[in-house]
């Protein structure tokens, strides 16, 4: 499973799809500039004004330039729990990226994954007006995932739609609907590498126990459109039948490839943030154990070269 840290699950996600996420969430931004020439993960640190400030971090900054010269600088938040969202730190945040990217249109917006039901809605605009002078004017993209209905949503050709699925809206007959439907589309719209990697995602936040795994597989099998899934799900090691004589090996098994998984998911961030070769990071990454890969994964956020990755290995490895 991944770990349990929602900041680095949903970094992960919009890494491995910025495009998909800006065709879900901002749509008008493709329309408006044309097709996307390049497209930039930033620091995730803002500046410093004074080096005894607060640490910020911005949650992933990303930098789109489009096909008729223009940029676009969106500053992407996720928040599993809305009590720690804060608009005046988001307004902080933007002012501090339009200064050090002042050719670029920042638009800021904010991602709201818990499933719960709002009795108190957050702060969505500021607004200090004067007669008829605006002296400030602050608003951001708002998305709460609870509020869309899943159901809604089946027949996209979106996969990182397709993945959080299980972070919409639906009742609980519809629970295996919803995960067989975000298991369909993974599979149908990404990699294999990708599929492996966010089935996690997937079940994490459907809360699939081991116990049901089976009852999954078994409800994937016997429906015709998902049944080259099942066996695909089959070959990966997710068997009908488990028998307790080879569970140990099976979760051996699991335990190798998604370390291996781990090491090509990062493989392929640092080298898309680095510029640097999937195979000279690989060489750097295949003696770390899973924690202290995990725990890079966190770290390359924050870096803005290379060598910072390279000399935090090496000290890891002494």
């Amino acid at each position: 499973m991944l770990q349990e840290s929602h900041d680095h699950n949903f970094k992960n996600l919009f890494l491995d799809f910025p495009k998909e996420a800006l065709d879900w969430i901002l749509p008008q931004a493709l329309q408006q500039y044309g097709n996307i020439r390049q497209i930039e993960f930033l620091r995730q640190e803002p500046r410093k004004r004074k080096l005894s400030d607060s640490h910020f971090a911005l949650d992933i900054p990303i930098l789109f330039t489009f096909e008729y010269t223009q940029v676009l600088l969106w500053v992407v938040e996720f928040q599993e729990d809305k009590t720690k969202f804060s608009i005046y730190k988001l307004l902080h945040y933007v002012a501090d990226m339009a200064e050090v990217h002042p050719k670029a249109l920042v638009i800021p917006s904010v991602l709201f994954t818990d499933r719960k039901q709002w009795y108190k809605d957050v702060l969505r605009e500021l607004d200090y007006k004067f007669i008829n002078r605006v002296f400030l004017h602050f608003e951001y993209i708002f998305v709460k995932l609870f509020d869309l209905s899943a159901k809604n949503y089946y027949h996209s050709t979106n996969p990182l739609i397709k993945i959080l699925l299980p972070k919409m809206n639906y009742s609980p007959e519809e629970r295996w609907e919803v995960i067989g439907q975000a298991y369909k589309g993974l599979f149908q719209l990404t990699s294999p590498l990708l599929f492996e990697k966010y089935t996690d995602f997937i079940d994490i936040y459907a809360n699939v126990s081991e116990e049901e795994r089976d009852s999954l597989y078994q409800n994937l099998r016997d429906k015709k459109e998902t049944a080259m899934l099942a066996q695909y799900i089959r070959e990966q090691g997710r068997q009908e039948g488990r028998q307790e004589g080879r569970h140990e090996g099976r979760h051996e098994g699991r335990q190798e490839g998604r370390h291996e998984g781990t090491i090509n998911m990062l493989c392929k961030q640092i080298s898309k943030k680095y510029r640097v070769s999937p195979e000279m990071i690989n060489a750097y990454l295949k003696n770390l154990n899973s924690d202290t890969l995990i725990e890079l994964g966190e770290k390359i956020f924050e870096w803005d070269s290379f060598k910072q990755v390279q000399d935090w290995i090496k000290n890891r490895m002494n």
